[in-house]
């Protein structure tokens, strides 16, 4: 019964790439038949799934996504906290160079003078006002890229959000998708924006976050044994 359920129901069908962790499968479907399911997972394994297992138990299917012509990306970066801040005028001249960011900031610096001007506001304090941010333009840079990237899938969703902050730092996080999906060109579309993303950073004056490693201790440490703790008489 399960095996005539998983046919008429067309839950699974040979080629399909399905994963289902409590049977450690993770591949495509070789074979079904009435009582069993064969999958051949990426390791090039096979693993066989009773077709009951199927119908009781919860699986993914990855048809869908094949189907679509889409592959979603969604990771992000974490952002150090003490390198958000707002853009000096010297920033944002040297952005202004940027041809995906120069009608950004023009719109966004004409909103921020029209607001600023229309409630009189004491621009000599940071703390009023409207100002644009390295990150909120970071982020906007990113949105643009992504827009105009040859590889992204522009008819399915597409946005850069900022994620809540912790002590890991400000999650910034791309959701999009390639318009591939076959794994080792995903994959290799992924791992080239990303390395764009970090490579950008620096010219926004953002810091990625990362925790202190073994070479930055040794680095403290020898530090201190040369010039002696800060503020200590030797």
């Amino acid at each position: 019964m399960a095996g005539i359920q998983l046919s008429a129901n067309k839950m699974l069908s040979v080629g399909d790439w399905l994963e289902m962790s409590r049977y450690g499968a993770d591949g495509a479907v070789v074979d079904i038949n009435l009582t069993t399911v064969k999958v051949q997972n990426w390791d090039n394994t096979i693993t066989t799934i009773p077709t009951y297992a199927l119908i009781s138990d919860s699986f993914k299917n990855w048809r869908g996504m094949q189907e679509s012509g889409g592959r979603r990306i969604m990771r992000g970066v974490r952002i150090d906290v003490s390198s958000v801040r707002f853009l000096t005028p010297q920033d944002i001249e040297a952005l202004r160079k940027s041809n995906l960011l120069n009608s950004y900031i023009e719109q966004r610096l004409a909103e921020v003078e029209r607001y600023n001007t229309e409630h009189d506001l004491d621009l000599s304090s940071p703390l009023n006002g409207r100002r644009l941010t390295n990150i909120g333009t970071f982020r906007a840079y990113l949105a643009a890229y992504l827009k105009t990237h040859p590889r992204i899938h522009q008819q399915m969703i597409l946005m850069v959000r900022q994620l809540e902050a912790t002590s890991e730092g400000v999650p910034i996080q791309i959701y999009a998708f390639t318009n591939t999906t076959a794994w080792v060109e995903y994959e290799g579309i992924q791992a080239d924006l990303f390395d764009h993303v970090l490579a950008v950073m620096p010219v926004f004056g953002l810091r990625l976050h990362q925790s202190p490693t073994g070479h930055d201790i040794r680095q403290i440490k020898l530090s201190i044994d040369k010039d002696g703790l800060p503020g200590v008489d030797a």
